[in-house]
C-alpha cells in the first residue's frame, strides 16, 4: 500500500495530480468533439501553433500562458477564415497554418541561445512544476469550458453529425465551428505547460477515444474520458516516481495504453455478444 501512497505525500506531486485531473476534465470536454468530428490533425496543428506566442513571451520576460493564448487566437481565426475559402480544402489550410506557425516559432527561438531549456519544457511539459496559481488558472479554465460546452452542446451535436441539418435548424454551424475551435484552443493552452505540446494530444484524444465504445451518449463519453484521463494522471505519476521516468510522457503513454486496452476489451465484448446471440435465439424459439 505504501507503494501507492508514498509519492502523493509530497506536495509537488499532489499539485501535479490535481493539475492533471483538471486538465483531464478540460480535455475531455473538448477532446470528445475532436474525436467525434475527426479533428485530430487540427488539434495537433493548434498545439504546435502555440510556439511563436510562447517563444515571444519568454524572450520578452512575459507569461508563456499569455503568449499561448495569443497564438491560439491567431490559429483559431486563421482556421476559421481559411475554412470559408471554397477553393482551399480545410486540411490544406490547417497544414499551411501548422507549418507557418511552427516555422515562425523556430525562427524566433533560433534568435536566442538561452532558450533551449524553455523549449524543452514547451515540447514535453513539466507536470511536477505545477504551482498553486496554476491550479487556480486551470480551475477557471475548466469553468469556462463547462460553460461553453453546456451552452453550445446542441449546436456542437448537430455540427458533429450533420452540418446541413444544423444550418436548417438555425444553429449557425459556422459560428458553432468557431466556438468549438475556441474550446479546443482553451484545452490546449491549459494543457501545454502540464504535458507539453508534443504530448497534449495524449490527454486530448486518447481518453475520449477510449470512452467511446462504452458510453451511450456524448455526455457519457465526456464523463468517462475525464475519469480515464484522471486515472492516466494518477498511474503516470505513480509509475514515473518509481521508475524515474518523465512524468508528462508517462501520463500520455498510459492514456494511449488505456485506449488500446479499452478497444481490445470492447472487441472481446462484441465477439461474446455475437456468440451468445444465436444461443439466445434458440432458447426463445423453444
Amino acid at each position: 500500500m505504501e507503494w501507492l501512497t508514498v509519492p502523493f505525500e509530497v506536495t509537488f506531486v499532489q499539485r501535479a495530480l490535481w493539475g492533471g485531473m483538471l486538465v483531464s476534465a478540460i480535455c475531455a470536454l473538448a477532446g470528445t468533439w475532436v474525436v467525434l468530428r475527426g479533428m485530430a490533425f487540427l488539434g495537433d496543428a493548434m498545439s504546435h501553433g502555440l510556439l511563436p506566442g510562447v517563444a515571444v513571451a519568454a524572450l520578452l520576460g512575459g507569461s508563456p500562458m499569455v503568449g499561448a493564448v495569443v497564438s491560439a487566437a491567431v490559429m483559431t481565426a486563421g482556421v476559421t477564415a481559411l475554412g470559408r475559402t471554397p477553393k482551399l480544402s480545410q486540411d490544406t489550410g490547417i497544414g499551411l497554418l501548422f507549418v507557418g506557425m511552427l516555422s515562425l516559432g523556430v525562427i524566433i527561438v533560433s534568435r536566442s541561445q538561452s532558450f533551449a531549456v524553455d523549449l524543452t519544457g514547451f515540447l514535453f511539459g513539466d507536470v511536477l512544476a505545477v504551482r498553486q496559481q496554476d491550479l487556480l488558472v486551470l480551475a477557471a479554465a475548466l469553468l469556462a469550458a463547462l460553460a461553453v460546452s453546456a451552452l453550445g452542446h446542441r449546436a456542437f451535436l448537430a455540427l458533429a453529425f450533420d452540418a446541413r441539418k444544423a444550418h436548417t435548424l438555425g444553429l449557425r454551424p459556422r459560428l458553432a465551428h468557431a466556438v468549438l475551435l475556441g474550446l479546443l484552443g482553451l484545452a490546449i493552452v491549459a494543457s501545454f505547460h502540464i504535458v507539453g505540446t508534443l504530448l497534449v494530444l495524449g490527454l486530448l484524444i486518447a481518453p475520449p477515444a477510449a470512452a467511446l465504445p462504452w458510453a451511450r451518449s456524448v455526455r457519457g463519453v465526456m464523463v468517462l474520458a475525464a475519469l480515464t484521463g484522471s486515472a492516466a494522471t494518477f498511474g503516470g505519476l505513480l509509475l514515473s516516481w518509481h521508475l524515474s521516468t518523465a512524468a508528462g510522457a508517462t501520463i500520455a503513454a498510459l492514456a494511449v495504453s488505456l485506449f488500446f486496452l479499452s478497444h481490445v476489451l470492447s472487441a472481446l465484448r462484441d465477439r461474446r455478444t455475437r456468440r451468445d446471440r444465436p444461443a439466445a435465439s434458440l432458447l426463445e424459439a423453444n
